[in-house]
């Protein structure tokens, strides 16, 4: 509260001024007297009322000054007055900073509580999933890495061999085999088959009911498609508990599809290489649905760029020239034959015929000379050794690969390892927009062509790139690849490291396991 003092007022009741009366002569207030003796009355009492005129002139002078010294000494208590209140406003600041920050933390606390809901969990992950891959590929792109081939030397072809017959059986490898005909002799030459009979113009098979996936579950959501048109019962988190036990495992080989069918329910399954437009419909028109693995170019702003898909087809037209497929990610769409040839060849032409075990010697029929897997995974090593040879920009990066991939097939490691390094060698000057950098994601040749042919380096430098390119490394095959060449190279607990993260991808993986039994260590610990 500001003070405030009063001015005095001062009433001077004086008589009629003094004439002739100097006011303030040297100090004081002074007045000579006449040289007669006799005392001036009148000059007296003037003189004193001088004095009195002079005092009163002082005091209003110190009061004055008081008043000024006053005011000043209030400006100062003000001034102190409104510092001494910052420290109080900066201390409620504080206070409401300190409130909002834990209303903050315990919402955090509640959402994390509820994402580990399952039903919650499950519904949001793909959002959650979506917002990191996002924020990651745009600080770190992953198509603008590349992998710079080392000038590792191959060993020379003896000791190849010699690595090759140790070659752990626990790898899961996506060759074609029959496994419920085992009684079945398999030529190096197919047997002669009767001509096709001819098929109609268009089908469309009822039976096969389009659902939407679960994030990266391409996979399993079209197996369960495809078993349930013959009748299983089930959906895809019943394989899913198999085959990828974590959500977030970003991929399923067609080899573990086949496992799944023929040791997990009641129908039987055929794996091959190579696949044409041809053979697909004579398939879909005997009431068989083919699983193809093709690649697929997603225009979606959240997902933009190549990736590997799976895809059930279900019927076919010739008047579009299109196939019908229920598409897990887009619907029921048709798919042009030479697109839809494109992306199949991306991944060698894979397929997966699904039937009950009494049609085996049906299917295989249809299949014509494909139905012998020497014959078949040879005829396709040759149909990509001269594609590779004509292609051109990414379609040659392909054509490579895939070659590659067929060579570790046929365990022709050291003409395996040349193909992927002219594969990534195309990689590298193919535009950044059009790089498939997701392939290692899918299938692994290059990790298996490089370790045995001892390029230990090369596997640990392009598991690395692989691993740092993904938002989410749940990537088992990979960590598997990188354990094994850490363990030729004597990092051992790298290694270790490295199996356990496999594991953690992938819980109870049998190959994971067996490594870390070999070492000595508990994959439980």
């Amino acid at each position: 509260m500001a003070l405030r003092r009063s001015i005095p007022q001062f009433s001077l009741n004086l008589p009629h001024p003094p004439q002739a009366v100097p006011l303030l002569q040297g100090e004081g207030c002074s007045h000579r007297p006449h040289k007669n003796t006799k005392t001036d009355r009148s000059s007296i009492q003037g003189c004193l009322t001088h004095l009195s005129v002079c005092d009163i002139i002082r005091k209003v002078i110190k009061e004055r000054i008081l008043m000024e010294e006053t005011e000043k000494e209030l400006d100062q208590v003000g001034k102190e007055g409104s510092q001494d209140k910052k420290p109080v406003k900066t201390r409620k600041s504080r206070r409401g900073w300190l409130i909002a920050l834990g209303i903050l933390a315990a919402m955090v606390v509640i959402l994390f509580a509820l994402y580990q809901i399952p039903s919650i969990h499950d519904r949001a992950y793909y959002y959650v999933n979506t917002v990191r891959s996002k924020v990651f590929y745009f600080l770190k792109p992953p198509a603008e890495s590349e992998f710079e081939i080392s000038g590792e030397a191959t060993m020379n072809s003896e000791v190849v061999a010699t690595l090759t017959a140790l070659a752990p059986t626990a790898t899961i490898m996506p060759t074609p085999e029959l496994t419920h005909a085992q009684t079945a002799t398999i030529s190096a030459s197919p047997t002669p088959t009767p001509e096709p009979t001819a098929i109609p113009a268009a089908v469309q098979l009822e039976g096969v009911v389009q659902e939407y996936q679960r994030l990266n579950s391409c996979g399993p959501t079209n197996m369960a498609l495809i078993l349930r048109y013959w009748g299983w019962v089930g959906d895809e988190i019943d394989i899913e508990k198999v085959v990828k036990p974590r959500l977030e495992d970003l991929n399923v080989t067609p080899q573990e599809m086949l496992d799944y069918i023929q040791n997990y329910t009641e129908q039987d399954a055929i794996l091959r290489l190579g696949g044409t437009v041809d053979l697909l419909k004579r398939l879909v028109a005997a009431g068989y649905p083919v699983l193809v693995e093709r690649g697929y170019v997603n225009r979606d702003d959240e997902w933009n760029g190549w990736m590997g898909h799976y895809g059930v087809v279900d019927g076919y037209d010739d008047a579009q020239q299109a196939v019908h497929i229920p598409d897990t990610v887009n619907g029921n769409i048709w798919v042009k034959y030479d697109i839809l040839q494109q992306g199949w060849d991306e991944f060698s032409g894979t397929y997966l015929v699904v039937f009950p075990p009494d049609e085996r010697e049906i299917v295989l029929g249809l299949m014509g000379v494909d139905a012998d897997p020497e014959y078949n995974l040879n005829t396709t090593l040759e149909k990509f050794r001269q594609r590779a040879e004509t292609a051109e920009l990414s379609e040659q990066y392909f054509a490579y690969y895939s070659l590659g991939e067929l060579l570790v097939m046929k365990k022709d490691y050291v003409a395996a390892a040349e193909a992927f390094d002219e594969a990534f060698s195309v990689y590298g000057w193919l535009p950044v927009d059009h790089r498939p950098w997701r392939m290692l994601w899918y299938q692994v040749g290059p990790y298996e062509a490089y370790y045995y042919t001892g390029r230990y380096r090369d596997v640990i430098s392009l598991t690395y790139k692989t691993i740092t390119d993904a938002s989410k490394p749940a990537l088992p095959e990979t960590f598997l690849w990188s354990g094994r060449a850490n363990v030729v190279l004597g990092n051992t607990n790298a290694a270790i490291w490295d199996f356990k993260r496999a594991l953690e991808w992938h819980p109870g993986w049998e190959p994971a396991v067996a490594e870390l039994k070999a070492m000595g260590v508990d994959p439980e610990q």
